[in-house]
């Protein structure tokens, strides 16, 4: 399909965008380092200090592809909820299946104990397996309600009562566990970018890249249920099976990013409307693209705010999104009836 003149434009204005954020997020930190010899480090040249290689390429980077892949991930996965629920107010955490990552995680750094969530690649890898373990949980759960129900607002009914149960079971945890356990845990749940390792990230990017991949595969469906139910099914598609596909594909994008970073608030619901607003459409063929970069761009901005200057640390990123979000929803809020985000 060619695209006309003014969304390559868009197009090219975002990808851009993203470079330099990418960029800047790898020039930003508490040693400074002149550009060249950034650059340097991630060509492999030998003349750059070995200090500024380790900081570059072993923080600076994973960092910086982190918080690009997590951003794609989390605004395509709020695009499709919204899509599929009607609803521009749904989420990536809307069906539970950050909550249900969540309680995974605390499982085993509450319940189970004695791993925490500091102070080495065991830790850290704990983390990840008890996230995936409990974002599946949810997946197969909602899975099989999709298979009965045959009303989205129901199944988003289940959604939301699963994430209060999640959260609930979370605070049982958080009660009965020791103080240093709890404060790895609420470290945790503000979300960071910073956590991924070099021989982590290609794991996530495989992942990613792949639920990425399919989410443009099913573009056509998602268009069609614009529409409604009735049209998909006049259109030869099978509604509850392609419900169940596009929860599948928008759960793991939200499960992967949540067991690597975090639950992250905000990416996943605002990218989509910024990118309806910027796109002026509804077509999922020009917004799932859309979102990849914008969300990756939101993500980077994120990234690049966090970071505190001479040394002094990384903000978590669920202090910086709202700062973000809360304008473009209020801004959603007061023009619900001059955006018209569905047909």
């Amino acid at each position: 399909m060619t695209l006309p003149a003014r969304r390559r434009l868009q197009f090219a204005s975002a990808i851009f965008a993203t470079l330099l954020l990418f960029a800047a997020v790898l020039l930003t930190g508490g040693v400074p380092i002149p550009a060249r010899d950034v650059l340097g480090a991630l060509l492999g040249d030998e003349g750059v200090k070995a200090s500024w290689r380790t900081i570059v390429v072993e923080a600076r980077l994973p960092f910086a592809v982190t918080a690009l892949l997590a951003g794609a991930a989390l605004s395509v996965a709020g695009l499709m909820l919204q899509t599929t629920f009607r609803n521009p107010l749904a989420g990536p955490s809307i069906m539970g299946i950050s909550s249900g990552a969540s309680l995974g995680v605390a499982v085993i750094v509450l319940g189970v104990g004695g791993l925490g969530l500091t102070g080495g690649s065991l830790a850290m890898g704990s983390a990840i397996v008890g996230a995936l373990l409990g974002a599946a949980a949810i997946l197969l759960l909602l899975s099989l309600f999709s298979s009965v129900l045959k009303s989205t607002l129901g199944l988003l009914i289940i959604g939301i009562m699963i994430s209060y149960l999640s959260n609930s079971l979370v605070s049982l945890l958080n009660f009965f566990a020791p103080a240093e356990g709890v404060r790895n845990f609420m470290l945790w749940g503000m979300g960071s970018f910073s956590a991924v390792t070099l021989r982590e990230l290609p794991w996530m990017a495989l992942t990613v890249t792949a639920m990425l991949a399919a989410s443009c595969l099913v573009a056509k469906p998602l268009n069609a249920m614009l529409l409604g139910d009735r049209y998909m099914a006049t259109m030869g598609y099978r509604v509850a099976r392609t419900r169940s596909l596009i929860l599948l594909i928008s759960g793991t994008l939200t499960a992967v990013a949540t067991a690597f970073c975090g639950p992250i608030g905000f990416i996943g619901l605002v990218v989509p409307h910024i990118a309806r607003l910027l796109f002026s459409t509804s077509m999922h063929n020009v917004l799932l693209p859309g979102c990849i970069i914008l969300g990756a761009a939101t993500a980077l901005l994120c990234a690049l705010l966090s970071v505190l200057p001479a040394s002094a640390g990384i903000i978590p990123i669920n202090i910086i999104t709202p700062i973000i979000g809360v304008p473009v929803i209020v801004y959603i809020m007061v023009n619900s009836r001059k955006l018209k985000y569905f047909n």
